[in-house]
């Protein structure tokens, strides 16, 4: 069967794309290379409980916000979302003292204003330009201008923009510190991807009760109903190529024959797949070469039952001078996580009036060097001395929170790692990559992969166009379509 158009890669973006291509009557197959849908939405099952391996929560889902919008347009709104504690959404320990975000620009702005009482002003003006920089329907569905507020902020440097405009260093490092969202590169985060991160999630903030992978079974359900197809277990091989363009995909026995080809995967996987002649090698090794973001270290927990309160937050937790440019630091020493719980599932995590928590996520920082003397090795198969590395990690990490959740680390019942590695192997991110392709407003127009390419019928959507994230990945995803229809 030939389709108007084939997907490669079921993570977020593949999934969107798919959903509002089928939605408008298009000819739609998704191809997912793992037996699981959802990329960096899969979740995993170990010793009875349900964890996810990238999805934790959101922002701007309240009525009438950005992606509650999005999210409607997507059949997203039935699932079961949970909204976080307004007045502290998210918790930051900076050096043994925490600071609460609240939703709401004004009462973010308050309630921390009572910390830094000399910074009153200049918290003031940081929350109102986190307001004014958040984009409206219209601005997504308007046409690129490089005119526009969010071009320049893309070109401007957050970490100089937050210096200039936040003089207390401690202030500085707060207000940053719930940024394990994305990576705090001072030398090439633009100041759109920080503000439009975190300025979302000012507005409201929301876990979902049960696994991340809700999202992508959703999407793939309708795509479904509209007529399209989602396949796993299907790895593609290579391409065929006819007068310039892309007409098949080689999976296993089969050749999936296509209009238009859509990449939902990192471009160093999809480049030796391509005919050698179909791009330019200066392309091919310009794109190649683009430095990819940090990965995570992860520490997925399950709890003895009934034993640690669940709390209705996120907290980060910082011990260092400066998040910026040394986080994780040279020596490999876990200095920063970010601490997540699990709305609990079970009937009886309620006891005497208390609501107990089932599992939580911890995740640090972890350059891909740390891990790269076991990049040929796979799953289940890197040996005994990468064991002791994940076990030692694990240590660090849970002492570094355990000060600041009460009865947590004598309640721990199990416990499950992961590094760059795990998250390269079951979602296919380049070096295990967490945020992409790292984008630098010195350079934007070499680090911003466009969505179209040289090749007439392939384009490019995920993480690695426009900013990465639940938000920055339905933009793109949404954009790309837009323009696919006028076409």
């Amino acid at each position: 069967m030939k389709y108007e158009y084939l997907i490669v890669g079921a993570g977020l973006g593949g999934l969107e794309c798919g959903y509002w291509l089928a939605q408008k009557g298009h000819s739609v197959c998704v191809l997912e290379k793992n037996p699981q849908i959802g990329g960096c939405l899969q979740s995993f099952h170990r010793n009875g409980i349900s964890f996810d391996t990238g999805f934790h929560y959101v922002g701007g889902m309240a009525e009438g916000e950005i992606l509650y919008q999005l999210f409607d347009q997507l059949n997203l709104l039935h699932l079961p979302w949970h909204q976080l504690d307004a007045d502290c959404f998210d918790e930051v320990v900076w050096n043994g003292k925490t600071y609460p975000f609240a939703n709401g620009y004004d009462a973010f702005a308050e309630k921390l204003s009572t910390f830094f009482p000399n910074q009153r002003q200049n918290i003031l003006n940081y929350a109102d330009f986190l307001r004014k920089s958040q984009p409206k329907m219209a601005d997504l569905m308007a046409p690129a201008n490089p005119e526009s507020s969010s071009f320049q902020m893309m070109a401007t440097s957050a970490y100089q923009f937050m210096n200039q405009m936040i003089t207390d260093d401690t202030l500085r490092n707060v207000l940053c510190g719930t940024s394990l969202k994305m990576e705090l590169h001072a030398d090439t985060l633009p100041l759109y991807i920080f503000a439009q991160i975190n300025g979302t999630f000012l507005q409201s903030a929301w876990r979902l009760k049960g696994r991340g992978t809700q999202i992508a079974e959703s999407l793939a359900n309708d795509i479904r109903a509209f007529g399209g197809e989602v396949r796993t277990n299907c790895p593609v091989s290579g391409f065929e190529e006819k007068g310039g363009a892309i007409v098949a995909a080689l999976v296993r026995d089969e050749r999936v024959e296509c209009e238009h080809l859509i990449a939902n995967i990192h471009p160093n996987a999809l480049f030796p797949l391509l005919p050698e002649n179909l791009l330019r090698k200066t392309y091919r090794r310009r794109i190649s070469e683009l430095p990819n973001s940090t990965g995570m270290f992860t520490v997925n927990l399950k709890l003895k039952k009934n034993k640690v309160k669940y709390v209705n937050h996120n907290l980060f937790v910082h011990n260092q001078a400066d998040l910026w440019g040394v986080n994780p630091d040279a020596t490999g020493r876990i200095r920063s996580a970010g601490v997540h719980f699990a709305v609990p599932e079970r009937e009886d995590s309620v006891a005497h009036g208390t609501l107990f928590a089932e599992n939580i996520d911890i995740f640090c920082p972890m350059k891909w060097s740390e891990v790269a003397r076991w990049a040929d090795s796979h799953v289940g198969r890197r040996g005994e001395e990468y064991e002791v590395f994940k076990q030692k990690k694990a240590e660090e990490a849970i002492a570094l929170v355990a000060p600041y959740i009460p009865g947590f680390q004598e309640n721990i019942d199990a416990y499950f790692t992961s590094t760059p590695l795990t998250y390269r192997d079951y979602t296919g991110t380049f070096e295990g990559s967490a945020y992409g392709i790292r984008k630098d407003y010195d350079h934007l127009f070499l680090t911003m992969l466009p969505p179209k390419t040289p090749v007439p019928n392939l384009y490019f959507t995920g993480q690695n166009v426009n900013f990465h994230g639940v938000f920055g990945v339905t933009v793109s995803a949404l954009q790309l379509v837009k323009g696919l229809i006028k076409e």
